[in-house]
């Protein structure tokens, strides 16, 4: 019986993919060439600066003007992806209609779509000439060339995250619980407010730090539509194209260091909030 046993836990512990020692190699390698080492090159090349030629580096005027532009713009995308990523989950995934599929295949346009594309099409809809912006101009709101038109842009590349995030929350959650609230007299808004939104809101907030971290470094689809304006539209992955195309490479990489040392601290306050948004939700 022993014998039996032993020979059961063993094909139980066969594992299709090779062993653990194989599989972290072949991980920590990946690891390695495609995100640790192009991150540690950054650093690596800012330590040859002195710290007050950094501090004269990243606090510059226009570099600190364009912290502010990335980081605002993409703070209040993120925040509309969350209200309309909601709202467009909810109808996928509690909705049948014509469509449904083309539609939902839709969602994930923006990370198929070259930015550069978007960001033409963007523009072309939103300026002062285009279908949209138009009829925006006749009423004294110019979309293209602002912040407003910065942040529509960041909105179309964020969307995917928070969509995505919440739809298998949405799709696995028992229909038990809102009967149960309807049936003990709670209003829509407060099943929402007391039932569903606990439930996603660990989910939402993953889609908002990836959203949020995306859309500050994000330049391509962006950066024709700020028409890159200085001091009012320059973002700031644009100063890191222009110190480039200068050869002004210290002055790059220092600037980006920040961008980079700023989406880690943004997505690891959002992973902290979830971890504690989800104990608090388990108790």
């Amino acid at each position: 019986m022993e014998i039996n046993k032993v020979k059961n836990k063993k094909k139980r512990e066969k594992r299709v993919i090779p062993g653990f020692g194989i599989s972290m190699g072949v991980t920590l390698a990946l690891l390695s060439l495609i995100i640790l080492i192009p991150m540690a090159s950054i650093i690596i090349s800012a330590s040859g600066l002195t710290f007050n030629e950094f501090i004269r580096i990243v606090s510059a005027k226009d570099v600190v003007s364009g912290y502010k532009v990335s980081f605002l713009c993409a703070f209040i995308a993120a925040l509309i992806n969350c209200i309309f990523g909601i709202i467009l989950a909810w109808v996928l995934v509690k909705y049948d209609f014509p469509l449904k599929g083309f539609i939902d295949g839709l969602i994930e346009l923006p990370f198929a779509l070259p930015t550069s594309v978007a960001g033409i099409a963007l523009t072309s809809l939103y300026s002062d000439k285009g279908w949209i912006g138009s009829i925006f101009a006749k009423a004294g709101i110019k979309i293209a060339y602002t912040k407003i038109g910065i942040i529509i842009a960041m909105i179309f590349i964020g969307i995917p995250f928070v969509v995505r995030a919440i739809q298998p929350v949405l799709e696995k959650m028992d229909k038990q619980y809102e009967e149960a609230a309807a049936m003990l007299g709670a209003s829509e808004k407060r099943t929402f407010f007391k039932v569903i939104l606990p439930e996603i809101f660990p989910a939402m907030l993953t889609g908002f730090g990836l959203a949020f971290a995306r859309a500050i470094g994000e330049y391509g689809s962006v950066v024709f539509i700020a028409g890159n304006i200085p001091y009012e539209t320059q973002i700031a992955p644009l100063l890191i194209m222009t110190k480039l195309e200068q050869f002004k490479y210290t002055d790059a990489t220092a600037i980006a260091l920040v961008m980079l040392v700023s989406s880690f601290a943004i997505l690891l306050f959002v992973n902290m909030i979830q971890v504690r948004v989800n104990k608090i939700t388990n108790n």
